[in-house]
C-alpha cells in the first residue's frame, strides 16, 4: 500500500474536499452560515413591538445582595401618527413596579417621584428610561437580577397594548455597552 503525503495534506487543509462540485462546497458553507446567523439572532437583536411601538434595549443593573429594589431602562418609539402612553409596566423579579422620574431642581435637589398617569410616547417619537431620568422603578424584589441574565417583563401601551419584553442584567455600577448608562441608580 502506498501513501502519498500531498493527497493527506490536500484533505487536511480542505475539510471540504470530500465533496465532489464546487456547488456542493458553497450550499454546504451557505448553509452553515444560515445557521450560524439565525442562531445567534437573539444575542444580536433586543428589541421588541407592539402595534406602531418599538422597544429598544431594556435594561437592568445587578443588585447588592438584600436590596429591595433595582431600576429598568429602556428606549421607546412611537414610529405611529398619533401619541401614545406608557401607562403601566411589570417585572418577574418584583412584587410591585412603577414608572418613576427624577429630576433635579434648581437648588440642586434630586427628587424622585412615580407617574401614576404613565408616560406619553409622542408619534414619530422617542422617549428614553435612563439613569437619572424616567425609569421603571422594580419594588419589593422576588430575586435579584444578576449580570449576564435576563428576566421577564410586561409593558402596557394605552393605544398599542400590551407587549412581553426581556431585560438584560448589566453588572452593579460598571462600564457599560448599552446606550446612555452612568454609575448612579435611578
Amino acid at each position: 500500500m502506498s501513501f502519498s503525503t500531498g493527497g493527506a495534506l490536500r484533505a487536511i487543509a480542505s475539510p471540504l474536499s470530500r465533496f465532489r462540485s464546487v456547488e456542493e462546497r458553497i450550499g454546504i458553507l451557505g448553509f452553515t452560515l444560515a445557521l450560524v446567523f439565525a442562531m445567534s439572532q437573539s444575542l444580536w437583536a433586543h428589541e421588541f413591538k407592539v402595534a406602531d411601538i418599538e422597544i429598544v434595549h431594556p435594561w437592568s443593573r445587578e443588585t447588592p445582595a438584600g436590596a429591595k429594589v433595582a431600576a429598568g431602562y429602556l428606549l421607546v418609539r412611537n414610529n405611529g401618527t398619533e401619541d401614545d402612553r406608557l401607562v403601566s409596566v411589570s417585572g418577574e423579579i418584583a412584587n410591585r413596579t412603577e414608572i418613576h422620574e427624577m429630576a433635579v431642581d434648581d437648588k440642586g435637589v434630586m427628587t424622585m417621584r412615580p407617574l401614576g398617569e404613565g408616560i406619553e410616547i409622542p408619534a414619530g417619537g422617542e422617549v428614553e428610561l435612563k439613569p437619572r431620568s424616567y425609569h421603571v422603578m422594580f419594588m419589593d424584589l422576588r430575586q435579584a437580577p444578576k449580570q449576564g441574565e435576563s428576566f421577564a417583563g410586561t409593558l402596557t401601551f394605552e393605544k398599542a397594548g400590551t407587549v412581553d419584553i426581556e431585560f438584560s442584567v448589566d453588572a452593579m455600577g460598571g462600564a457599560s455597552t448599552h446606550m446612555d448608562h452612568d454609575d448612579h441608580g435611578g
